[in-house]
C-alpha cells in the first residue's frame, strides 16, 4: 500500500480534529512556519497543506489575519 504524501497525511490529521470537535468553526490555525516545525516537514509542504484543506473547504484565509476553520456543516458529510 503507497504511503500518501506528506501534505495529505496533515490535512487529514487536521480534517480529523475538525471532525473529533479538537478544531472547532472559527479557530484559527497556525502559521505555516509553526505547522512545518510541529510536522518536521518544510513550510512548503504546509502550504500544500492548507491549498488542500482550502479546496476541501475545510479552512479558509483571511488576508492579513490568518487562517481559520469553516464551519464544517459546509463540507462534513454524514459517513
Amino acid at each position: 500500500m503507497p504511503i500518501a504524501a506528506d501534505y495529505i497525511r496533515i490535512a487529514d490529521e487536521i480534517t480529523a480534529e475538525v471532525r473529533g470537535g479538537k478544531l472547532k468553526a472559527g479557530d484559527k490555525l497556525p502559521p505555516i512556519t509553526a505547522l512545518a516545525a510541529k510536522y518536521k516537514v518544510s513550510p512548503s509542504t504546509i502550504k500544500q497543506t492548507y491549498v488542500r484543506l482550502e479546496a476541501l473547504r475545510v479552512i479558509w484565509r483571511h488576508q492579513g489575519k490568518g487562517i481559520f476553520v469553516n464551519d464544517p456543516a459546509l463540507w462534513m458529510r454524514e459517513p
